[in-house]
């Protein structure tokens, strides 16, 4: 294992550490203003919980020690994932690594988000202990709400709830996960949230401008969810692809079941494939799309980790390719900012 020591040049201030095992060097970051060191690369898990078509625990299992030999540390998962399927799974595959290897779990979607009841005392602690059995932990490192509506944010009580519950060690830490920038600005002017969750990738790049210099000055991590755009920016799509009836990407394409940005970064499927298609050109010495589009989410300085989705080991080591891929040039990321601008962000729907 080789060891070094990483700094960000804009930021002039140590990020971590890294370590090279065969595929590359992990570099792990300062998580906000928490004592958490995370992988700049770490995984979701809501692809081997369910509603992305066909899942296979054993390949999962699989999947997720192959990212932890890599020097992944860090795994997102919900109690919604497959009625808290993911959450058993990384509870089997991280046995004996508690102490190691850190877990964020979210909570609120299954029961009514806009309820206030489901933000009380006797909910949330409901819920949280819930995932506590599910993950076999005894605190859960990052406890976050789950895309709550913004009424909810501002009327504040449940971020008592997380402070008490925070006293009581069944949480180290508690963020939000948010659907707009709006939202995100608000958790980082009023409440004590050390992470924000929010979707960002080459297709989605509004964050950029307001959100993500504002928590740097608050010391507030990022977590980069829907960084390959639900697959878009893996450019394996045509438009004439299809998906299974229980995939998002076909039963949540417009926004019928949750919020249409979750799906495919909020683009219409097909003008989605037609603008990845333009951007194609960043696999050139990058090894694939899918690494070149990680690959520019590890350079904004901003973002803690990067958190893509899997199935199968398969996936996981072409998301770990992007350790290994050619840095953009100020050149290139200017072009692509561009792109954003002009060709893409109007094409976004829904509230961002």
């Amino acid at each position: 294992m080789e060891g070094c020591i990483i700094y960000a040049k804009s930021r002039g201030s140590l990020l971590g550490f890294c370590i090279k095992e065969g595929v590359g060097e992990m570099k792990y970051n300062q998580l906000g203003n928490t004592d958490l060191k995370v992988s700049e690369l770490s995984f979701g898990t809501w692809a081997i919980g369910g509603s992305w078509g066909k899942t296979d625990d054993g390949e999962a299992l699989k999947a997720l020690e192959q990212a932890m030999d890599a020097g992944v540390n860090f795994f997102d998962t919900a109690d919604v994932y497959g009625d808290g399927h993911s959450e058993e799974l990384l509870a089997k595959a991280t046995k004996g690594k508690e102490d190691s290897i850190h877990i964020a779990t979210k909570f609120c979607r299954s029961a009514d988000i806009y309820d206030p009841a489901t933000y009380s005392m006797d909910s949330v602690r409901s819920f949280c202990e819930n995932s506590l059995k599910r993950l076999d932990r005894e605190a859960i490192d990052l406890y976050q709400i789950h895309c709550p509506p913004m009424e909810i944010l501002k009327d504040g009580s449940v971020f008592e709830v997380l402070e008490q519950l925070k006293q009581e060690g069944k949480i180290r830490y508690y963020g939000v996960s948010v659907e707009t920038v709006e939202e995100g600005i608000f958790c980082l002017e009023n409440t004590k949230a050390s992470a924000l969750q929010v979707i960002f990738n080459l297709l989605r790049q509004k964050p950029l401008d307001e959100l993500f210099p504002m928590a740097m000055e608050k010391k507030v991590g990022i977590l980069a969810r829907v960084p390959l755009a639900s697959g878009l920016l893996t450019g394996k799509f045509s438009k004439d692809t299809t998906f299974e009836q229980d995939d998002h990407r076909n039963f949540n394409r417009n926004g019928e079941a949750f919020n249409v940005g979750e799906t495919f970064g909020g683009l219409d499927f097909e003008k989605g494939v037609e603008l990845s298609e333009q951007v194609k050109w960043m696999e050139e010495g990058r090894g694939s799309m899918a690494g070149a589009a990680i690959k520019w989410i590890l350079q904004q300085p901003e973002v803690s980790t990067v958190i893509p989705g899997f199935r199968n080991v398969k996936q996981v080591e072409s998301n770990l390719e992007a350790l290994d891929a050619k840095p953009f040039s100020e050149e290139e990321l200017q072009k692509l900012k561009d792109f954003y601008q002009k060709e893409v962000h109007a094409h976004i729907r829904g509230v961002y």
